[in-house]
């Protein structure tokens, strides 16, 4: 079949940056969500009030400048990089509007850089306001965005595609703008399962789907996560094998319907050891190219969750495709702002998720946010609905030109364990060079061995080089001379990649939710009773297989023999695999291994595990 011959071949190309045209982004001329270059004039609309003065607060709440309204606008000159509010009055939350300058870009930003962002542009935003949202992206240097598309929308009908939709126009217009896509999916249509927050319960849905779309969007994304958050019960609640089988199917689909395309496993929201090793006991490291997770956990936490998912990566490049350390909104129910204190922190907070999660070895880092979004008493958005900047946008666009292609060297070996210093190489502004990125909790200032070439704060905001920097929670970026790297600590180390060979045979164990076990990873039974567990074997391949079935089963456990299986090119067959077990298994799960073997084409594998436990 299309896509698993050579396919192992392309699997490293499938990594590499497609060509993209590039040029060095420039403002639109309305300037959409006040952004403006350094060197601009910065000129907006009056925000509301009464008072026929304006003026410019700084980020560290000062006023800098003032002075009248003419023609319903605030004309108040050229600023240096930074984030301002242009205030009416005393500056009540509603008699202010927010601008944000940042620097020109002086290369177009690399294909290779792993530094993005979700956008969620076709959820989030009107056809109309795509340009304008993708200047923005652009103008803080994103190589990355990170969409949605919604298969039940695409899909109304098994087979019947929704000949154009807003997922159409949405990845043509990232696209054809020069940035790389990444979509997400995750539901599925009534018509595959009725709880649509369920995988589809035929798996030749899922891969008859995905090889449709792939086809209709070759060249309009760059990858692929065929489900989101599948381990969590907001997104359906899956076990380890689920979504290692949802994931084989989904793969082999999509590879079906363009070869070139990077397919992403189907993402991690958390780190649930039950199931992780699950989905690591069913091999499915050849069925994605990328290893893609989330986070919002605290800093310190970073660390022990890399370190458990690299171990189920299977060596391949690691992808972070939402991540945050979030504030909260008060006030407003309407505004859903968070203070002015919290602002800060979340701008602070943009520089330590990017570096962080880079310096535990993430090929591709996606901030989450863009668009003014909320959660309960979340606010996840670098900007506000009209799309002028909270102060975490003038961060993110720092990020985009100062970490630029960045890749991590090592962490600064200090006495005081409250300085962080992370090293990376980069192409700040174009040109390759060490960029360290350094805070402390303690204010401590921190001593480099020569005069760096230049430095930057969180925003941007380029500050005096010493050789003796003074540090707060606040990061800084240092530009530092060649060979002048500081006493380092390496990275960690990635996975050994693993390699395997891809099966067209897919092999599913399927369970009602009421029988699953989330926490647990695994199907629910009762103790002391005779079970059956449902398997089902596809043929995603084009051409008949047959095989045995050989099931390992913990100690004194019984299976009744399965069947040889005969399978033409899309077959569906089910197995009933009937089991007889101890009369208490008390705590102790027990883990399942079916094992398929089909000759030349290979062998297929399936493990789960079965608990008398509840959630």
């Amino acid at each position: 079949m299309r896509g698993i011959v050579g396919a192992l071949a392309l699997l490293g190309l499938a990594l590499q940056a497609a060509p993209l045209k590039r040029e060095i982004p420039q403002p639109l001329p309305s300037h959409p969500g006040n952004i403006f270059l350094v060197g601009e004039n910065v000129v907006v609309d009056e925000p509301p009030g009464e008072v026929d003065t304006w003026r410019v607060v700084n980020y560290e709440n000062k006023t800098i400048r003032s002075g009248p309204f003419k023609n319903g606008k605030a004309d108040v000159g050229a600023l240096p990089v930074g984030i301002y509010k242009i205030v009416r009055g005393e500056g009540h939350i509603t008699n202010r509007v927010f601008a944000g300058v940042i620097e020109h870009l002086k290369a177009p930003t690399p294909t290779t850089s792993p530094i993005g962002i979700d956008v969620a542009m076709a959820w989030c935003y009107s056809k109309e306001q795509y340009t304008n949202v993708i200047n923005l992206c652009q103008l803080a240097g994103m190589n990355w965005v990170r969409d949605r598309i919604s298969w039940p929308e695409i899909e109304g009908k098994r087979g019947e595609f929704a000949p154009h939709t807003r997922y159409d126009d949405s990845l043509r217009a990232q696209t054809e703008a020069g940035l790389r896509v990444l979509p997400v999916n995750h539901a599925s249509p009534s018509w595959a399962n009725t709880n649509g927050m369920r995988f589809a319960v035929d798996l030749r849905d899922v891969y008859n789907s995905y090889r449709v779309l792939a086809k209709r969007w070759h060249g309009l994304m760059d990858a692929i996560e065929p489900w989101n958050e599948a381990d969590i019960k907001e997104f359906g609640g899956h076990t380890g094998c689920e979504m290692a089988s949802f994931q084989k199917a989904a793969y082999l689909g999509l590879k079906a319907g363009d070869p070139d395309l990077t397919v992403c496993q189907n993402v991690f929201a958390i780190h649930r050891p039950t199931t992780l090793a699950e989905f690591n006991e069913n091999e499915a490291w050849p069925y994605f190219d990328t290893f893609n997770l989330h986070h919002y956990y605290p800093f310190t936490e970073y660390p022990k969750l890399y370190h458990e998912l690299r171990a189920v990566s299977g060596g391949k490049p690691m992808w972070v495709t939402e991540c945050n350390v979030v504030v909260h909104w008060q006030g407003d129910e309407k505004l859903k702002e968070p203070s002015d204190a919290d602002l800060r922190e979340q701008s602070e907070r943009v520089a330590k998720v990017y570096t962080l999660s880079l310096y535990e070895g993430t090929k591709a880092v996606f901030y989450f946010m863009l668009p003014d979004y909320t959660e309960r008493q979340i606010q996840y958005g670098v900007l506000h609905r009209d799309l002028t900047p909270r102060p975490a946008f003038v961060s993110v666009a720092a990020v985009g030109r100062l970490l630029a292609d960045a890749v991590p060297v090592g962490r600064t070996k200090t006495v005081d364990q409250l300085v962080h210093g992370y090293l990376f190489r980069a192409k700040p502004d174009g040109k390759e060079s060490d960029v360290l990125v350094i805070w402390s909790d303690s204010n401590e200032p921190f001593n480099l061995a020569v005069e760096p070439v230049a430095c930057f704060d969180h925003l941007g905001r380029a500050i005096a080089s010493s050789k003796v920097l003074n540090l707060s929670s606040a990061p800084t970026y240092v530009i530092l001379p060649e060979n002048s790297r500081p006493e380092l600590f390496p990275p960690p180390a990635a996975a050994p990649l693993l390699t395997g060979k891809l099966v067209p045979v897919v092999l599913q164990a399927l369970a009602d939710q009421k029988d699953i076990s989330m926490n647990e990873s695994a199907f629910r039974l009762p103790a002391g009773k005779a079970a059956t567990v449902r398997l089902f074997a596809y043929n995603f391949g084009s051409t008949p297989v047959h095989g045995t079935l050989a099931v390992t089963l913990p100690e004194k456990w019984k299976a009744q023999p399965l069947p040889e299986l005969d399978l033409a090119p899309g077959d569906r067959k089910e197995i009933q695999l009937h089991l007889k077990h101890p009369e208490k298994l008390q705590d102790k799960d027990a883990e399942v291994r079916v094992t398929g073997q089909f000759g030349d084409v290979g062998a297929a594998v399936l493990a789960f595990r079965l608990t008398t436990l509840k959630d």
